[in-house]
């Protein structure tokens, strides 16, 4: 029999969890939990760090006691860093506040945090993303259905720092240009258990990242790609 999962949310981030909920008929979860504390921690197979502010969640894990538990959980078990979630995965950011602030130090990337500017600069773009491909319909061509790609105030991946890095999506030309992205800004990266997304897949009704990190954390029990693990019911 299949392994199922229990995946932590950090947080009371509603949208996450409604999101995994309305997975549980289709994808291996058994439970999904809000994380707040050590021992919520304790009891989860898989984690989500959602957006927010990257500074106060940091500040908030400290004072709560589990700023070290999860540096260990995230490289230890499956863990999917979303906006400021990615901000406190990775092992360097710039454009901090002053003063800087706390990393786990986990995912080895460099991160521009707000690198696509104000709440009035956020936007929507609908992509094809081969890294979905076993989680989407295609068209008769072979293409990958289009996912909206939600950007609030977001950070990019403005560095990969270990060749084991997967990139896996990546804008196009014009969105959030610096010097440093010709070739557009690379906003999804996989790395041994950790997903790094700097968009918010849990504000539209689309799953598919969902479905795609909860088969990830499957194929570190299973030692095999994503794609590779069927989902219950097909």
């Amino acid at each position: 029999m299949a392994k199922t999962l229990t995946i932590g949310v950090l947080g009371a981030f509603i949208e996450h969890i409604h999101a995994l909920n309305t997975l549980r008929g289709v994808e291996h979860i058994s439970d999904v939990v809000e994380v707040r504390t050590k021992e919520e921690l304790s009891r989860v197979d898989a984690l989500i760090i959602p957006g927010g502010e990257s500074t106060s969640i940091a500040l908030i894990a400290e004072r709560c006691g589990i700023i070290d538990d999860l540096r260990e959980f995230a490289r230890s078990k499956p863990t999917w860093g979303t906006c400021a979630g990615l901000i406190l995965l990775a092992k360097n950011a710039i454009h901090t506040k002053k003063g800087g602030q706390q990393l786990l130090n986990a995912l080895p990337v460099t991160v521009s945090r707000n690198q696509f500017g104000r709440q009035v600069d956020s936007f929507s773009i609908k992509l094809s993303s081969q890294c979905l491909g076993a989680v989407s319909a295609r068209s008769a061509a072979g293409v990958v259905e289009p996912f909206e790609y939600v950007f609030i105030r977001a950070p990019a991946i403005v560095s990969v720092d270990d060749p084991e890095v997967q990139p896996l999506v990546q804008l196009p030309p014009g969105h959030g240009q610096t010097e440093a992205s010709e070739d557009g800004l690379l906003v999804a990266v996989k790395y041994r258990k950790m997903l790094g997304t700097s968009f918010h897949p849990e504000l539209t009704n689309d799953t598919r990242w969902h479905r795609y990190f909860v088969r990830m954390a499957l194929a570190e029990e299973a030692a095999v790609e994503p794609s590779a693990v069927a989902i219950a019911g097909e």
